[in-house]
């Protein structure tokens, strides 16, 4: 673990998520294909997990491929596809050697059955792994993840199996595809956009926003450090009044002073 960093690791969010925007473009600002952004895109992701492990980050979230963006050129997808395979028989090594654990979140269908394969077996080799838990959300949609959660409770319930009145926000957390996972933190976002664009809705609800006007694949250490620093000088109230702030709800002291 990095111990460097200005950030005690107590400050520090337990869980980053990211929304790895802006491949396409920072290619084509350069005269360069998109499949080349793609490509420095990998190189961002291989700093932000070697990041994230050094600074004691429990878990990293990485939005890779969305449900909607099969909408994409046939041949910019099919790079996409290789290139997932790729990354995922190629990283094996490292996030053995670094207690690196992989998991992936979203619908399989769809998918090419080299790249299953592949992400079945990286899942399979580090199941063991006790360091950083990183997370890749692939052909993932968050109402999707939703639609599947509802329809399993609702299967539940015309088998008897649970009532109506017992669901409750535990109940559907049990049937996301982030099943047992601490929800984010902090949710970064690159190139400069201020939507979350169907990533984990209900888990981000009151995940604190950073976002950068950096594209992606020039996302790096310092940015990182730099999202981290500003998510710990912020204080996070869930919706309620922190301590300090308690003596100062009452309508009198609301009120102007004269």
């Amino acid at each position: 673990m990095e111990e460097a960093f200005d950030i005690p690791l107590e400050k520090r969010p337990r869980h980053i998520a990211a929304i790895m925007d802006g491949n396409g473009r920072w290619a084509q600002r350069r005269g360069l294909p998109r499949i080349e952004g793609h490509r420095r895109g990998v190189e961002a992701v291989r700093r932000t997990v070697r990041e994230c492990a050094r600074l004691g980050i429990e878990q990293l979230t990485l939005f890779c491929f969305s449900s909607e963006n099969w909408k994409r050129p046939s041949e910019e997808l099919q790079f996409l596809m290789q290139l997932l395979e790729h990354y995922m028989m190629e990283e094996r090594p490292k996030l053995l050697e670094n207690n690196i654990r992989l998991s992936v979140i979203g619908r399989r269908e769809g998918l090419p059955l080299g790249a299953v394969k592949a992400i079945q077996e990286t899942i399979r080799m580090t199941c063991q792994n006790t360091g950083l838990h990183l997370c890749l959300a692939i052909n993932y949609g968050a109402r999707q993840e939703l639609t599947d959660a509802v329809r399993q409770i609702a299967q539940l319930v015309q088998a008897g199996r649970i009532s109506p009145e017992s669901i409750d926000e535990q109940t559907i957390n049990q049937y996301l595809y982030t099943a047992g996972m601490p929800e984010p933190d902090l949710l970064i976002r690159t190139a400069g956009e201020m939507r979350l664009s169907n990533f984990m809705l209900w888990q981000c609800s009151y995940a604190e926003l950073w976002v950068t006007d950096h594209c992606w694949p020039d996302f790096d250490e310092e940015l990182l450090r730099q999202a981290i620093r500003d998510y710990a000088a912020r204080r996070r109230r869930f919706g309620g009044l922190l301590p300090e702030e308690i003596g100062d709800s009452s309508p009198r002291a609301a009120s102007p002073q004269k």
